[in-house]
């Protein structure tokens, strides 16, 4: 003979089981949730208000292809104050590194900071193309 009675007690706790189960398992999913948004915020790639402050300074110009003495001779000032400005924009970078940055600042002035590095090295190539042209001019 089945006992009725503990049928509807196991009933009784499965039926609100599965509803407190219900429960937690969406809470630990919302906590789950609320800290990957607060990784992501930290991940998220964005330069700090003081690095966007910093004022990355434009090449030179162009230098003539059949350029003089003069004309090398200012292009390499301008060079030589194009360089001074990308130092100061470093240093206005390195600046805006404070400890309450997120990595995703931090490694959004990491790139800042590479591309005035690359951005000088292609600078300083074409003027140095530019002197080695005039040389073999001059032979």
């Amino acid at each position: 003979m089945y006992n009725f009675g503990a049928f509807n007690q196991e009933f009784f706790n499965v039926r609100y089981l599965i509803p407190n189960s219900f429960i937690a398992a969406t809470l630990l999913f919302t906590c789950q949730l609320a800290v990957a948004q607060e990784e992501l915020d930290e991940m998220e790639i964005v330069l700090p208000d003081a690095a966007q402050a910093c004022v990355l300074p434009t090449a030179p110009d162009t230098i003539p292809e059949d350029a003089d003495r003069d004309q090398l001779l200012a292009a390499k000032q301008d060079v030589a104050d194009f360089q001074a400005e990308v130092e100061v924009y470093r240093g206005c970078l390195s600046d805006a590194e404070t400890d309450d940055i997120t990595p995703g600042n931090k490694q959004a002035i990491v790139a800042s900071y590479n591309y005035s590095v690359e951005m000088e090295e292609r600078v300083a190539t074409r003027f140095n193309d530019a002197i080695r042209d005039y040389k073999e001019r001059q032979e």
